[in-house]
C-alpha cells in the first residue's frame, strides 16, 4: 500500500518566500494528504498568506525558537505515515514526492532526502553556494550513498517514518541541527537514511554576508555538537559513518595550511608568488571541475554560468572556514571544559 504523506512547514516571518514553497507543494504530481504550516510567532502576515492556500494553520501562543520546536508542535496533527518536513522558503520539483516516496519500500528506510540546488544566484554569496551545492549533491552525496552513510539528510526537504519521530520523541531539540542529528542517530540504531538525487528542490540561501555568517555558524555549530555527543559511538556501531566524520574533521584541521600553501613554497622555494599561486590554483581547480562538469551535464545547466560561479565559492569556503574553527573550539573544546555552553539560540539563515 502506498504510504500517505504530510508536509509541515514551520515559518517565522516567511510571507514573501511562502507562496513559491505552498505552490510547488499544491502542484505535486503525487500529492500530499494533509499540508501544515506552523506560524511560529510571526509578526508579519504569514498566516494569512498560508490560510489563502487552503492549508491547516497552526498558531503557537509564543515564538518557540527554533525549527525543530516548531516542526513538533504539528507532529500530533499529523497521521499520516510520513512526514516531509519543508522550509518556507524551499520549493519542490513538481514530482519531488513521486520520486522520494519509492525509498520507504525498504522497511529499514526512516529517513530520504532529495538533491537540493539553489533557488537564485544572484549575489556573490548565492553563488558561492551554488558551486558548494552543485559538487556536494553530486559527489560528495552520491558516494556516502553508495557506502550506505550519508552525513546528512537536508532539513529543508526531508521525509520522515511517523512512527520513528512519535517514538523518538519527535524532532531533537538537543543541537542546533535537528537534521543532522536524526541523521546519525537513526544510523546509530541500525536504520538507513537515503539520498534521492532525482528528487530535486531549490533553497533559498543567504543573500548577504550577515545572513551568510549566521547560517554557517548555526550549521558548524551544530556539526559540532553531534560529534561530541555521537561520535564516540559511531567508531564501533557505524564505523563507516564516522569516517565520513573524521575526514571532514581533518580536511578543517588541515584546510589553513592549504591555504598557506602558495605563500609557504614561495619562501622555501624562493618562486615568485605568482607562480606559486598558480600551481595551487591549478591544483585546487583540477579536485573541483570535472565533478562541476558532471553537475552541469547531470543537471542541463549551461557550462558557463557553473564556471562563471566557481571563483566566488572561495569567499564561502574562507567564511566556512573561519566558523568551522571557532566551532570547533567552541563546541568541542570549551563546552566540555564548562567554560561555554555553546550555541543554544537558533538564528534564521536569511
Amino acid at each position: 500500500m502506498t504510504p500517505t504523506l504530510t508536509v509541515i512547514i514551520p515559518a517565522h516571518n516567511e510571507e514573501h518566500g511562502l507562496p513559491a514553497t505552498l505552490r510547488s507543494i499544491t502542484a505535486q504530481s503525487v500529492p500530499p494528504e494533509q499540508i501544515i504550516v506552523v506560524d511560529d510567532g510571526s509578526t508579519d502576515r504569514t498566516s494569512e498568506v498560508a490560510a489563502s492556500f487552503g492549508v491547516a494553520v497552526l498558531r503557537p501562543p509564543r515564538n518557540l525558537g527554533s525549527k525543530a520546536k516548531a516542526q513538533n508542535h504539528a507532529l500530533p496533527y499529523c497521521r499520516t505515515d510520513l512526514v516531509l518536513a519543508v522550509d518556507a522558503d524551499t520549493v519542490l520539483a513538481p514530482d519531488y514526492i513521486e520520486k522520494i516516496k519509492p525509498a520507504f519500500d525498504d522497511p529499514a528506510v526512516t529517513i530520504a532526502a532529495g538533491n537540493v540546488q539553489t533557488h537564485f544566484a544572484r549575489t556573490a554569496w548565492e553563488r558561492g553556494r551554488s558551486t558548494e551545492y552543485l559538487f556536494g549533491f553530486h559527489w560528495h552525496r552520491p558516494i556516502q550513498q553508495l557506502a550506505n552513510s550519508p552525513m546528512v539528510c537536508s532539513g529543508c526537504c526531508s521525509v520522515f517514518r511517523r512512527e520513528m519521530l512519535a517514538s523518538y520523541g519527535g524532532f531533537p531539540e538537543r543541537t542546533i541541527v535537528e537534521d543532522m542529528d536524526l541523521t546519525w542517530s537513526q544510523q546509530l540504531d541500525g536504520r538507513r537514511a537515503v539520498y534521492v538525487s532525482d528528487a530535486m528542490a531549490w533553497a533559498a540561501d543567504p543573500e548577504t554576508l550577515t545572513y551568510l555568517r549566521k547560517q554557517v555558524w548555526r550549521w558548524m555549530a551544530g556539526f559540532m555538537q553531534n560529534v561530541r555527543l555521537h561520535l564516540p559511538a559511531l567508531v564501533t556501531r557505524k564505523p563507516m559513518l564516522a569516517i565520513w566524520i573524521i575526514v571532514a574533521l581533518l580536511e578543517i584541521l588541515v584546510a589553513p595550511l592549504w591555504w598557506a600553501t602558495p605563500f609557504v613554497l614561495t619562501f622555501a622555494l624562493h618562486e615568485p608568488v605568482a607562480t606559486t599561486m598558480s600551481w595551487w590554483a591549478g591544483a585546487d581547480l583540477l579536485l573541483t571541475v570535472p565533478a562541476l562538469l558532471y553537475a552541469a551535464k547531470r543537471r542541463r545547466l549551461p557550462v558557463h554560468r557553473v564556471l562563471y560561479n566557481l571563483p566566488f565559492v572561495y569567499l564561502n569556503k574562507a567564511v566556512n572556514l573561519y566558523y568551522a574553527w571557532k566551532a570547533l573550539i567552541v563546541e568541542l573544546i570549551m563546552v566540555p571544559l564548562h567554560l561555554s555552553r555553546g550555541l543554544l539560540i537558533y538564528e534564521k539563515g536569511r
